[in-house]
């Protein structure tokens, strides 16, 4: 009998109603039943999975094939029982909650057959407000490296491999893993293939979020992820040799499994959890967080690492907790963001953790700059917006201004809040009265401007102009829920409306319009009703014919 080209590896625990979709999308793909190996193992579901698995190996008997087993707490047991009886020439796995493209599995197929390929990475996406990292499928690619391309932030096992590299160096998924079991096979499949591919062109996989955020991954809790990262992080040093191979493989693990430790939920830890969070990345922090490694992450990442590195709690739970209010300090053509443990006595940091490259100073300018007030002054037909904002600088701060600028911010600044401008854009003059002085809490420079309103329709952002070691950032000004001033009508001639709103976003944004433009008013409305003269006298026409007939 001859083998199948793939075997499709389902690991299943308590996923229905997601399954019926995951196992259609298998059954129904155009590479063909015969063609296809479905091993669907039922890790002791207590739901109805076990019967769904059930009815399709009845419907296809040919092509699914179940196993029962208890329940082992992860899907590393049911994926090495399911690899035990492939027989594919390419095994794929694929999470019971999830599905594929229907063309997906003979696209990777035919891909891994053209390219002599080990590997075979699908463009994947998340839906439900499951996150899938996207970097890496950009485009397509049949021979990229673990080690300089954005694989290590594609770590899951939801790829093509080739049997026979599975079977030559005996990969298993480690069954004392709850979490992460699947990253260890991953990175040693690719450590080991001859050649990686990435197809980007069709979209083979879909992961979904389940309604209940049930997954496996948003379970677990904090010293339990840390130490599942704790024993990846050993496998992926045994395979790779100390250098920057080793450090863009373990980024990974630093800027999300690691980082994910000390976020927003942090501080709400009991304190003995946070002081052993702490201690454990600081293990691995001591044994692979190089200076390289360090320089090559975001400013407020590299921060918390070294923070809990350093054992320093207090000020980790700070730095969390105020870090949109953390300042740049300019100093010397260099820009530092000035969260806790900069420059503390004791704690020995170097400069270089806090120091913000251009590619992280948008974001963190944005968090640090808001609205302190807004007002309309009005003098006759002058109208002025009165405007105090605090930007998130202190040091050499002569550079900074407030414009009302025309149009929104584009969309490659949403993210990070704000934008760096391009290589030799000139500062622009403050228009109207202007002044900076230190915030009093040393938490920033307080700008105060008043602006001309000009008689015009438009809709102009407040931003923050401002140089930071020798690059030029424009930051909008969130208005940080302060009450703004009520709209006003001004100017008698032609009467004008202005206000000043919060936008979706909640930046601060003028409008300004014409209340009535009489001669445009008049002369469009004059120019429509002609329009219909002849319309009109059609339908009249119409409608006499045929009360005549």
């Amino acid at each position: 009998m001859t083998s199948p080209d793939v075997t499709v590896v389902v690991a299943v625990y308590n996923t229905m109603p997601y399954l019926t979709e995951c196992l259609n999308s298998l059954v129904g793909q155009s590479i063909g039943r015969d063609r296809l190996e479905i091993v669907a193992v039922d890790d002791g579901s207590t739901d109805e999975s076990g019967a769904e698995l059930d009815r399709f190996a009845k419907k296809y008997p040919d092509t699914v094939t179940v196993i029962h087993q208890a329940n082992s707490g992860g899907p590393a047991a049911p994926s090495n029982r399911a690899l035990d009886v492939a027989t594919g020439r390419y095994v794929y796995f694929i999470g019971a909650d999830d599905h594929l493209g229907k063309e997906a599995l003979a696209r990777m197929v035919a891909y891994a057959d053209k390219h002599d390929s080990d590997v075979v990475i699908g463009k994947m996406v998340g839906t439900n407000g499951r996150y899938v990292h996207q970097a890496l499928f950009r485009k397509s690619d049949p021979d990229i490296s673990l080690y300089d391309s954005e694989l290590p932030f594609t770590l899951a096992n939801t790829k093509l491999f080739r049997r026979e590299l599975v079977d030559k160096y005996k990969l298993r998924f480690p069954e004392d893993l709850p979490v992460g079991s699947d990253m260890p096979f991953t990175i040693e499949a690719c450590v080991r293939a001859r050649k990686i591919s990435v197809m980007a062109d069709y979209t083979c996989y879909y992961a979904v979020r389940r309604g209940d955020s049930s997954n496996i991954t948003y379970r677990a809790d904090h010293l339990s992820r840390l130490r599942c990262t704790a024993e990846i992080m050993k496998h992926a040093a045994g395979l790779v040799e100390a250098g920057p191979q080793r450090d863009h493989l373990l980024k990974r693990h630093f800027t999300w499994e690691l980082a994910k430790l000390v976020q927003e939920d942090f501080p709400s830890l009991d304190a003995q959890t946070r002081v052993e969070v702490c201690a454990g990345i600081a293990r691995l922090a001591d044994e692979y967080f190089t200076d390289a490694l360090r320089d090559s992450m975001d400013v407020k990442r590299r921060v918390r690492i070294g923070l809990a590195q350093r054992g320093a709690v207090e000020e980790l739970v700070q730095a969390i907790t105020d870090e949109a209010g953390a300042p740049v300090l300019v100093e010397d053509g260099r820009a530092f963001v000035r969260y806790p443990g900069f420059r503390t006595a004791g704690l020995d940091l170097p400069d270089r953790l806090f120091e913000a490259d251009a590619a992280s100073l948008p974001a963190v300018l944005a968090d640090a700059t808001g609205l302190v007030s807004a007002e309309w002054e009005q003098t006759g037909d002058q109208l002025t917006l009165a405007v105090a904002v605090r930007a998130g600088v202190v040091g050499d701060t002569d550079s900074a201004v407030i414009r009302l600028v025309n149009g929104a911010m584009p969309k490659s600044s949403d993210k990070a809040g704000g934008r760096k401008l391009l290589d030799g854009h000139k500062l622009p003059a403050p228009v109207g009265e202007f002044s900076r002085e230190p915030m009093p809490d040393g938490s920033g420079t307080l700008l105060r401007a008043r602006i001309p309103v000009e008689p015009q329709r438009a809709k102009l952002g407040v931003r923050v102009h401002l140089d930071v070691a020798g690059s030029m950032y424009e930051i909008p000004v969130k208005t940080c829920g302060l009450p703004l001033p009520l709209a006003r009508r001004w100017r008698e001639t032609i009467p004008y409306r202005v206000s000043a709103n919060a936008n979706p976003k909640g930046r601060l944004v003028i409008t300004t319009a014409p209340l009535w433009e009489p001669r445009i008013g008049w002369a469009t409305r004059l120019r429509s009703l002609l329009s219909r003269v002849p319309r009109l006298r059609a339908l009249l026409s119409r409608v006499k014919r045929k009360l005549t007939r």
